[in-house]
């Protein structure tokens, strides 16, 4: 597992005094408020940054970094993934996964067929689906409800499925 996890990217600068414009990659926005520092990917380099002051528009997490303190500063960063510690992460709910955990995880059916690996987790609304492809690049599109996924094994990487009508071969 990394130990590192993906929770938010710059997308732009907010104002001129350094604040930085997030679009977060969690449900809670609100967990931003409960971190001292995050990493920021740039350059496939990690530069670990201590948070100032959070704020919240909109659906967007507005992030003031020590050090950064005007919106040339903050353009360097446009684009760029924000990282945590692993240990900083939530708790998650029983049944509830990081998506990092999730991708290239191998999905075989209850009957020990393997199906492919998840390449994708997208939600829904209701809930989540995950979309498995196998070595010839065929796709399955798995919801994420207790009648199709029956086991998530995140050491090992390995998901038991339950293939319901509607899902599977042709």
């Amino acid at each position: 597992m990394p130990n590192l996890l993906e929770i938010g990217q710059i997308v732009n600068s907010y104002g001129i005094k350094g604040l930085f414009k997030v679009v977060p990659f969690t449900d809670d926005i609100t967990r931003f408020s409960k971190l001292k520092t995050i990493y920021i990917e740039k350059n496939k380099k990690l530069e670990k940054m201590e948070i100032e002051e959070v704020k919240y528009h909109k659906n967007l997490v507005l992030l003031k970094l020590k050090g950064i303190d005007d919106i040339n500063d903050t353009l360097k960063y446009k684009n760029c993934y924000i990282k945590i510690d692993r240990t900083d992460a939530v708790d998650l709910p029983e049944n509830s996964y990081f998506i990092v955990d999730l991708i290239d995880m191998e999905v075989y059916t209850d009957e020990d067929k393997f199906l492919g690996k998840i390449v994708d987790v997208f939600p829904t609304g209701s809930n989540d689906v995950y979309v498995v492809k196998d070595d010839l690049g065929k796709q399955i599109l798995l919801p994420a409800i207790g009648d199709v996924i029956k086991n998530v094994d995140v050491a090992n990487k390995k998901m038991t499925v339950h293939l319901i009508e509607g899902l599977g071969e042709d």
